[in-house]
């Protein structure tokens, strides 16, 4: 992934910011560990399958899926891409069961070297072949059929190094977007993939500095794709030095409504959104960041919002959940105020005020990804120097 591109990553976004007033400040409670694992190198996301937990991710050049319990057991470990390096960076399971991994991979396979004859090779020197370090510039679509551990590969070449950060997946298909290599910078994209693993044709938004980081497929058969930019889109221009981006796409591919923030010192991105349009991103202005959370309503206008001292990245869930690490005083809450960045998770009211609170250590620097099951509930990825851990809220 270090030698993937020289993109030119652009993040941050929100909204104004209305004052929340609560009759009582919230008590803050220790999030419930599951279960920590010491091998996490490259753990990109996970995914819940009943009550198997799925990491997925690259350790070094490879892509895999691991399956554990909630002991931390490991059920079943396998390579994704074993014949090509590969990266894998984003997850989804579909109302079946099924398991879809998306990353990029190269449709360039090693070729392995000749070996000398006998006559020429009287010593038996051991031929080594070239290092093979292809770009990764094809769209990688894994599906793990539930109920099975074998993983059907589908990609489609393109003409640039590509890295998906979010797919979305309903009855009618996939959607993909991500981040493209372009002449000049990066360019945002989107791609729609059937349930068979045929893909669409990539529409790509931007040429120079637009990133998009989440993907929502509406119930109309439009999509709402979320990011940051740093040019012109759909005749919206840049407000500061980096805009969060909301954009609307019909069912043909084509530009119906952006939104764009407005702050002009700002550097900002909307990085997670939920199919209820809640939206999680971070806000830069100068030395100070922050995490922004704004519930939209389904014409993308602001029903509440807050922004919270951080680290940046926010993580969305459903209606009402959004993980980030704090690093200030939150009024709401009884007395929080992190000395370090520290994962909180809040839970919000369909109004917008915060009515649960919980943490986890302070040890862990890095939060991963939410995620919520029937079986498992919400449960939050975060990780630090020696391990992965899982997080479940307390009763």
């Amino acid at each position: 992934m270090k030698r993937f591109l020289s993109f030119v990553l652009i993040s941050t976004f929100v909204v104004i910011s209305p004052a929340h007033s609560a009759p009582n400040k919230i008590a803050v409670k220790p999030l419930k560990l599951v279960t920590s694992i010491s091998n996490s190198e490259g753990t990109a996301g996970f995914l819940v399958a009943g009550t198997s937990i799925v990491l997925y991710g690259t350790s070094g050049e490879n892509s895999f899926a691991r399956a554990i319990d909630v002991n931390g057991q490991t059920l079943w470990n396998i390579e994704l891409d074993p014949n090509s390096p590969s990266i894998a960076t984003s997850g989804v399971i579909d109302s079946e069961g099924n398991i879809w991994i998306a990353g990029a991979t190269s449709l360039l396979r090693p070729t392995p070297a000749p070996l000398p004859s006998p006559a020429l090779n009287p010593d038996s020197v051991t031929v080594t072949s070239e290092v093979f370090h292809p770009d990764l510039n094809a769209l990688a679509l894994w599906k793990i059929p539930a109920g099975s551990t074998e993983p059907i590969l589908f990609t489609s070449q393109q003409s640039s190094p590509v890295l998906i950060t979010a797919i979305a997946v309903d009855k009618k298909g996939i959607s993909l977007v991500g981040i493209a290599q372009a002449s000049k910078g990066s360019s945002g994209f989107v791609v729609s993939v059937s349930l068979l693993g045929e893909f669409g044709v990539p529409v790509f938004i931007g040429k120079t500095s637009t990133t998009f980081d989440s993907v929502v497929r509406n119930v109309d058969g439009s999509t709402t794709l979320t990011g940051a930019s740093a040019e012109t889109i759909g005749g919206k221009k840049l407000a500061g030095v980096v805009d969060g981006v909301i954009v609307k796409l019909s069912k043909t591919n084509t530009i119906k409504t952006v939104i764009r923030s407005s702050a002009i010192r700002a550097k900002r991105n909307w990085n997670s959104a939920t199919p209820t349009f809640l939206l999680g991103g971070e806000v830069v202005i100068g030395k100070k960041i922050e995490s922004a959370v704004t519930k939209f309503t389904k014409s993308y206008v602001p029903s509440w919002t807050y922004r919270f001292l951080s680290t940046g990245p926010v993580f969305t869930q459903g209606s009402t959940y959004a993980l980030f690490a704090s690093s200030g005083v939150i009024s709401q809450l009884k007395r929080w105020a992190p000395k370090v960045p520290q994962p909180i998770l809040l839970k919000f009211d369909s109004k917008g005020t915060i009515i649960e609170a919980s943490y986890a250590p302070s040890d862990q620097r890095e939060i991963i990804a939410i995620t919520n099951s029937k079986e498992l509930g919400i449960l939050c990825l975060t990780q630090n120097a020696q391990t992965i851990s899982i997080f479940s809220v307390s009763n």
